[in-house]
C-alpha cells in the first residue's frame, strides 16, 4: 500500500522521534523504541489509507513543509520549511523532553478515475470533499487510540503512549495537519475526538 516516495519521509521521521525520545525518556532501548515508533505511526497511515480506499481515493504520506508565513502573497519561503522534521526537534527542546511533537508527516489525497462513474454517474463530479478528507485523517486518530487501549491491557504502556502522543497532536487544527483537515470537514467528529484524546493524554500524565 506504501509507494517508493512514501518510505523515505515515514523512516526518516520514525528515525528522528526514535532519537528524541532516547535522548529525553527512558524507554527499555532504541531497537524497542525504533519499532514502537514505527507502528505507531503505520498503524496510523494503514488506517488513513483504508478509508480512503473506502471513499475510492488515494492518499499519499509526505513530510509536512510549511510553504508561508503570511497572508499576503510575498509572504512565502523560496523554498518550503521542513517542519516535520524541526518541529520535533524545537519542540522537545523547549518542553525538556516533557511532550515529543509526532504531528511530522502529512498526506495528500485524490479520487481515483472511477470515482465520479461509480458513485455519482458518468458524467457527474469526482471531487474529494472536504467531509470525505476529514473521514480520512479522523481514521488514523481513531486507530491510534483504539491501540493505545490494547497496547496499555497487553502491556506495553510506552506504546500506548506513543499512540496518545500522535493522536494528540495529529489533532491540532493547524497548517496541512490531520487535525486541520478534521477540523473542517466535521467540526463535530473534530470536537468529540479532541475530548477523547485529551481525556487519553490526561491518563498518560496523572494516572499511568
Amino acid at each position: 500500500m506504501l509507494n517508493l516516495k512514501e518510505i523515505s519521509p515515514i523512516l526518516v521521521v520514525v528515525l528522528v522521534i526514535t532519537l528524541l525520545l532516547g535522548l529525553f525518556n527512558n524507554f527499555k532501548g532504541f531497537l524497542y523504541t525504533l519499532l514502537a515508533v514505527f507502528i505507531v505511526f503505520m498503524i496510523n497511515i494503514l488506517a488513513k489509507k483504508v478509508m480512503s480506499t473506502y471513499l475510492d481515493s488515494e492518499i499519499e504520506v509526505k513530510f509536512w513543509e510549511i510553504k508561508r508565513y503570511g497572508f499576503k502573497p510575498p509572504s512565502s519561503f523560496k523554498k518550503p520549511f521542513p517542519a516535520g522534521i524541526f518541529f520535533p526537534i524545537i519542540f522537545t527542546l523547549i518542553t525538556l523532553g516533557n511532550f515529543i511533537w509526532m504531528a511530522s508527516l502529512i498526506f495528500d489525497v485524490k479520487p481515483k478515475i472511477s470515482r465520479s462513474a461509480k458513485r455519482h454517474g458518468l458524467y457527474s463530479y469526482s471531487e474529494m470533499t472536504e467531509g470525505h478528507i476529514g473521514f480520512i485523517a479522523a481514521a488514523g486518530v481513531i486507530a491510534n487510540l483504539i491501540f493505545a487501549v490494547v497496547g496499555y491491557i497487553a502491556g506495553f504502556p510506552e506504546f500506548s503512549r506513543l499512540s496518545i502522543f500522535l493522536a494528540f497532536f495529529s489533532m491540532i487544527p493547524i497548517s496541512d495537519l490531520d487535525g486541520n483537515k478534521i477540523f473542517f470537514g466535521n467540526l463535530v467528529l473534530w470536537s468529540f475526538l479532541a475530548a477523547i484524546v485529551l481525556i487519553g493524554l490526561g491518563y498518560v500524565f496523572f494516572l499511568v
